[in-house]
């Protein structure tokens, strides 16, 4: 994905309709994809907030299937970016905290490599290696 700005953000996570899962423009079932729960809930939401405020809510309907953007047939590579891309939006520290310990193992595993690449036993196993050829 080619980004026009530095400050655009890698995160695919974002607000899209979904009209393929949709009833009527898809906006209930992009909202609920973008929190996570059925889309039934958004359009029962829909529905009882009709009752009660119905010029505003058909408005503001109208004005994000016209502003919202379809949603892309491939957001996520794979169900695990997605897993990853929905914590950073919906839990960014536990995000955090799990990156850091990936990286916490990552530089265990490269220091113990260091220390076998410079012990005497792997120089003798290179030195024996050499004298085969």
């Amino acid at each position: 994905m080619d980004r026009s700005s530095p400050y655009d953000s890698p995160n695919p996570h974002r607000l899209y309709r979904d009209p393929q899962r949709g009833v009527v423009g898809g906006v209930c079932a992009g909202i609920a994809d973008y929190f996570g729960f059925r889309p039934g809930l958004a359009r029962l939401a829909l529905v009882l907030s009709l009752f009660f405020f119905m010029p505003p809510v058909i408005l503001a309907y109208v004005i994000a299937v016209l502003v919202l953007p379809v949603k892309p047939p491939a957001v996520y590579r794979n169900p695990e970016e997605e897993a990853f891309w929905r914590g950073v939006s919906i839990k960014p520290d536990r995000t955090l905290a799990g990156l850091t310990q990936r990286f916490r193992d990552f530089e265990k595993r490269v220091g113990n490599l260091e220390a076998h690449v410079a012990s005497k036993e792997y120089e003798l196993n290179r030195a024996i290696r050499n004298l085969d050829r």
